[in-house]
């Protein structure tokens, strides 16, 4: 079979699942692993032949594919500003909008606590709340390796994931595990960041498959008469654990943006930032103490 001949017969057999477009990205993601050549190449060689070994990695990929199973899971790896993290049904996968607000606390940091955006002070304490692969921690260490970076998370099955891509991506972190909403400590951060659960229950009917399935519930959900229970935990923990001028980053709930903006307000912080990601979303939130 030709390559252009199976990109056609993923579009077909996903269509169930998947609009053509993103039948497509899901054949060139497998295929760049598979194959090892790029979306681009892939184009150009749409009448190459495919081994026969081959093929039956790509159709047991696509197999997968049709029951829900996430191509990250499948794969066993999601990249994530410009890294590679190992996933499995024990971590969310790592999202875009997530890469914009790391991207967003790198550029605050750089300009906050360092005149030399290549060199920060080693003072920098980053906690992260809310582990999962370790995509948070690990890449801000990674671009601010003087920072003492700090992640916690409830689940020792995230902890292993994330503590095995920080030894493979070549990072210290300090690994915590413990129950955001319980978890005290006497240590000064100059920035606390989270990516909390925060889809209410009456949103699960409009998401994937795929995600409600295949994906960890304990980081996903939270109740719906109290969506906003993580964030206001964590902003109370900040207010004691802020070092005067740090910073408090969220990862929030599209459809909670203003609420999330009050409530910082209401617990005093100053400077709050409400910030869309690529596709127009209140999806970011930055305060100061």
């Amino acid at each position: 079979m030709k390559i252009g001949e199976l990109a056609a017969h993923f579009v077909l057999e996903l269509a169930p699942l998947y609009d053509s477009n993103e039948a497509r990205t899901l054949f060139g993601i497998a295929a760049e692993k598979v194959l090892a050549l790029s979306s681009g190449k892939l184009i150009m060689q749409k009448d190459l032949d495919i081994s026969f070994i081959e093929l039956q990695k790509l159709l047991s990929i696509l197999n997968d594919l049709q029951i829900g199973k996430p191509i990250q899971h499948i794969l066993a790896e999601a990249h994530f500003y410009g890294l590679v993290f190992n996933v499995n049904e024990n971590v969310l996968i790592p999202r875009p909008e997530t890469e914009e607000l790391v991207d967003w606390i790198i550029s605050v940091c750089r300009k906050q606590f360092s005149a030399n955006s290549s060199a920060l002070s080693e003072k920098l304490s980053i906690l992260d709340i809310g582990t999962g692969s370790g995509c948070i921690p690990i890449t801000l260490k990674k671009h601010l390796p003087n920072a003492a970076v700090s992640t916690l998370d409830i689940s020792p099955d995230a902890i292993a994931v994330a503590k095995q891509n920080a030894g493979e991506i070549g990072v210290e972190i300090n690994f915590i595990e413990a129950d955001m909403l319980r978890f005290t400590s006497e240590e000064k951060f100059e920035v606390i960041v989270s990516n909390p659960p925060y889809i209410r229950d009456l949103e699960k009917a409009d998401m994937h498959d795929n995600v409600l399935m295949h994906e960890p519930h304990l980081a996903l959900f939270v109740s719906d008469d109290n969506p906003l229970l993580f964030y206001k935990t964590i902003a109370d923990f900040a207010t004691t654990n802020l070092t005067p001028n740090g910073q408090l980053f969220f990862e929030i709930n599209e459809y909670l943006g203003k609420e999330t903006v009050a409530m910082l307000a209401d617990k005093g912080f100053s400077n709050v930032e409400l910030r869309k990601d690529i596709c127009g979303k209140d999806r970011m939130v930055r305060a100061e103490r």
